[in-house]
């Protein structure tokens, strides 16, 4: 199943250019060539949080551990702006699986940057694809990529994982994001992004140095509250990027392999649970057989109670039974 129709998005200038011949080092159709400069920050990017993470075992080795501080600044941060990438870049925007008011749009939209996986338009952008091609020519990051041969696959799990990160070639924003584009506030907020990735380290440094007043809190908490949250929050997506397409069961018909991976659920916040979500992207809670936790379809129905969230797209019974390979099986 897929969010979008791609035979209803292609507009006349990709398909006037569809059957010409690129030139070299040309994006293809449909997509835009990344600048060098932003080429090397996403190097930086990935790379700065596991230097992060390597500082961080050093001095954990050294020093006696992760203090309380540290692991709290840590977790928090990392709620913080997982839940801005699961319920918000993914859940809302990308799939707008429930309406909001415009505080909290705003507040998913700042939140989901701070993961440091990009401006929301480009986020949404890829995954919109993603879900219209899954596992299928022209889907950004498919683990089978490279085909089902042992090595293929290997080669497709990286790809997935990291590698697809640093294609030059970007998806179109204006083809997959129209409605992102027309609204101002997500506008504003996608120009921000640089000015909210470094508040993503500086906030926890800041913090780190209030509640010990030393210069040691604070790099600590630069370390643990920043770096290496930002490593954990990106590999977790990755995963499921990677793994959920991969390894894993499949209860619900899709048109791809999506599937669920149990032992990632509690760290993504139920984004694991994939098989679902791919059977019907629009559904607000991805985990819904018993025992299925999925903490994020929990923060949507907290912001529902509130009055925050509405219009909620809930599984029901009916549909998840119609969506089952195999009907009996229902919970």
């Amino acid at each position: 199943m897929t969010l979008i129709d791609d035979r209803n998005l292609d507009d006349a200038a990709e398909a006037a250019t569809a059957d010409q011949p690129m030139a070299a080092g040309e994006a293809a159709p449909g997509t835009k060539r990344r600048p060098g400069w932003e080429q090397a920050l996403v190097y930086v990017v990935v790379g700065l949080p596991v230097l992060g993470l390597i500082v961080g075992v050093v001095l954990a080795i050294n020093y006696g551990g992760i203090s309380w501080t540290d692991a709290g600044i840590a977790f928090f941060f990392y709620l913080l702006s997982g839940f801005g990438i699961t319920v918000g870049f993914h859940r809302f925007f990308t799939h707008q699986s429930f309406k909001t008011n415009r505080p909290l749009k705003i507040f998913l939209a700042v939140a989901g940057s701070l993961a440091l996986e990009g401006p929301v338009i480009r986020w949404v952008a890829d995954h919109r694809k993603h879900h219209a091609f899954s596992d299928a020519e022209g889907d950004p990051h498919s683990p089978w990529r490279f085909g089902n041969s042992t090595w293929g696959l290997l080669k497709g799990l990286a790809w997935a994982h990291t590698g697809w990160l640093f294609d030059r070639e970007q998806t179109s924003a204006r083809r997959w994001a129209p409605d992102l584009i027309a609204d101002r506030d997500i506008m504003k907020i996608n120009k921000l992004f640089p000015v909210i990735a470094l508040s993503s380290l500086l906030a926890p440094t800041l913090m780190g140095f209030a509640l010990t007043g030393t210069a040691k809190g604070a790099f600590t908490a630069y370390i643990w509250g920043g770096l290496v949250r930002i490593l954990v929050v990106h590999h977790v997506t990755w995963s499921v990027n990677s793994l959920c397409h991969v390894i894993g069961e499949r209860p619900y018909k899709t048109m791809d392999k999506a599937s669920n991976v149990s032992w990632l659920a509690i760290v993504s916040f139920g984004e694991s649970w994939h098989n679902l979500h791919h059977a019907d992207p629009k559904c607000a809670r991805h985990g819904v057989e018993k025992g299925q936790i999925d903490t994020s379809a929990a923060v949507i129905r907290m912001f529902e109670k509130a009055g925050w969230a509405t219009d909620v797209r809930w599984p029901t019974e009916k549909r998840m039974a119609r969506l089952r390979k195999d009907p009996a099986a229902a919970a």
